[in-house]
């Protein structure tokens, strides 16, 4: 049997569906996620359009035109070599929120992927993995990172490195906690029963369903993060200059703040805002994903 070209056909359905069902769930969005998702929106914009919002170089020096205030040539004013804050800010966006969110989700994929195996399987793998995060957690986070920097040296490589090793810990820890309690409900022990193998039930049947807290947490720890990032370059740890960067600008106009605020101060209110945008969306999507486990949607 053939169809004829303009006969519906089983993806067609699919394919309906598909924007019907996001457009369902934008509905259900509480306003918090709504301001926060375009408030983030807007710097991802901002970062990404920075060459058509400003025309100076973030990198150029000008000594003639050095600790200048804003004004509607420069709208943050000047730093000490006379570059245009504005347009370092607008640059630095694209820097802490990548290294923001590289530095929370691929710990969270390795950690919620360990941690839920460990709670799934338990045993030796289990007690050990405890064991682990239990002297990882025990130690100061930021001592920790530093640490690694102080071996490895300073700058962004070695940051994501410093992370990477460390911030799986604490995904780890929830996913196993919350697989301890998943695994004993029904769907999974009739997924057992019927012989499926291990991987197949904690990535097909399992793991959507504990995802929920982690992703949560990601938000809070995406913030955290971008402050960590923030707080090395104040400390000389971090992005290396002259690269723009909002904790690196912090520090650069910490001896000028009697006569030239600005050079600390906008910038500190653009991590600000960063991270307002995020805790909105926390804010919305522990409503929203709280609402979906009850409702089952």
């Amino acid at each position: 049997m053939s169809l004829s070209p303009d006969a519906p056909t089983p993806l067609d359905g699919v394919a309906a569906a598909a924007p019907a069902a996001w457009r369902a769930e934008v509905a259900r969005w509480t306003p918090s996620l709504w301001v926060g998702a375009a408030l983030l929106l807007g710097l991802v914009l901002a970062g990404i359009g920075a060459p058509w919002l400003t025309p100076w170089d973030p990198l150029r020096q000008d000594y003639g035109a050095a600790l200048q205030a804003p004004s509607a040539a420069h709208w943050f004013g000047t730093d000490s070599l006379g570059r245009d804050v504005f347009a370092r800010a607008l640059y630095a966006i694209r820097i802490d929120l990548a290294i923001g969110f590289w530095t929370t989700y691929v710990p969270m994929a390795i950690g919620v992927l360990i941690g839920a195996y460990a709670g799934l399987v338990g045993g030796l793998f289990d007690t050990v993995l405890m064991r682990v995060i239990d002297v990882a957690l025990a130690l100061p986070f930021l001592v920790l990172i530093i640490v690694i920097l102080a071996i490895l040296g300073p700058g962004t490589r070695n940051i994501y490195i410093a992370v990477f090793l460390v911030g799986w810990t604490m995904y780890a820890r929830l996913a196993r906690a919350e697989m301890l309690v998943e695994r004993e409900k029904d769907y999974l022990l009739a997924a057992r029963t019927l012989g499926y193998s291990r991987t197949r039930v904690l990535l097909r049947h399992a793991l959507p369903n504990i995802l929920n807290a982690s992703i949560v947490f990601s938000v809070s720890d995406f913030i955290l993060n971008i402050l960590l990032v923030s707080g090395l370059s104040f400390l000389g740890l971090g992005v290396p200059p002259p690269t723009p960067e909002w904790g690196a600008m912090v520090a650069d106009g910490k001896a000028f703040m009697q006569q030239a605020w600005w050079i600390a101060t906008l910038p500190g209110l653009v991590i600000v805002l960063t991270g307002v945008a995020l805790s909105l969306i926390g804010d919305g999507l522990t409503h929203r994903l709280g609402d979906r486990h009850v409702t089952g949607h």
